[in-house]
């Protein structure tokens, strides 16, 4: 089999924590500017930094570097210490085990990430469900990298053909999100776009955005495998 990269979303394709990040955003907010948390806008498919840009404007805070950074680091320290939390409040999406170690049994197959987290939250978030293992987080594209999404699938990709000295056309990019900026991001990169009705965006709205193939979730291991063998 031709060299396969695999890169999923992380919220509402591999896990549901929809319930626990606006309180972590309340808590970072507050922690770092003293501003009680009065606008929350819609995350979905967003990058970290976007996120973060957003919340601050809606408070009439600047988004100073500074500023930023210290919003990221007090939201990956308020993940790490949810860790035993996340386990009991959020879950594995159906299938997402499964799916994840059925690829890691695929010759040529390379598996990891373009979320919007960063990728210390990544990690926290898979690993609270054992879905890290077959991760590599090294080569991944996360949400502090860029305001837009389809940079992150750019900066995976460049990292996992310097990693595996091997060139992933467009065509061996496949991309597994569950919202139309997860489809946006990998047609704008040429990659295949693989939608999964499992969050916000039913399998009508995937399609219109565009996907090459939609999975009403992961449950049907098979299903994806095709989708990713193409």
């Amino acid at each position: 089999m031709t060299a396969r990269l695999v890169l999923w979303d992380v919220d509402l394709t591999l896990i549901d924590a929809r319930s626990i990040g606006v309180d972590w955003y309340r808590r970072v907010l507050s922690e770092v500017t003293g501003v009680h948390l009065q606008h929350v806008p819609d995350m979905a498919g967003k990058t970290e930094l976007a996120i973060t840009g957003e919340v601050l404007a809606a408070h009439d805070i600047d988004a100073a570097a500074d500023t930023v950074a210290a919003m990221f680091a007090a939201l990956t320290a308020v993940v790490l210490a949810d860790r035993d939390a996340l386990s009991l409040r959020g879950s594995a999406m159906p299938g997402a085990a499964q799916a994840l170690a059925a690829l890691a049994e695929v010759p040529g197959v390379v598996q990891s990430l373009v979320t919007g987290n960063l990728p210390e939250v990544a990690f926290h978030k898979l690993d609270a469900f054992g879905l890290h293992r077959h991760v590599d987080f090294d080569i991944g594209g996360f949400g502090a990298e860029s305001l837009h999404r389809h940079d992150l699938i750019s900066a995976a990709v460049a990292k996992a053909a310097a990693k595996h000295d091997a060139e992933f056309a467009p065509e061996s990019v496949i991309v597994v999100g569950d919202t139309p900026r997860d489809v946006a991001g990998a047609l704008h990169h040429g990659a295949i776009a693989v939608g999964v009705a499992s969050g916000r965006s039913d399998e009508r709205e995937l399609r219109a955005a565009g996907a090459h193939v939609v999975l009403p979730d992961l449950t049907d291991t098979d299903a994806v495998l095709k989708a990713v063998a193409g």
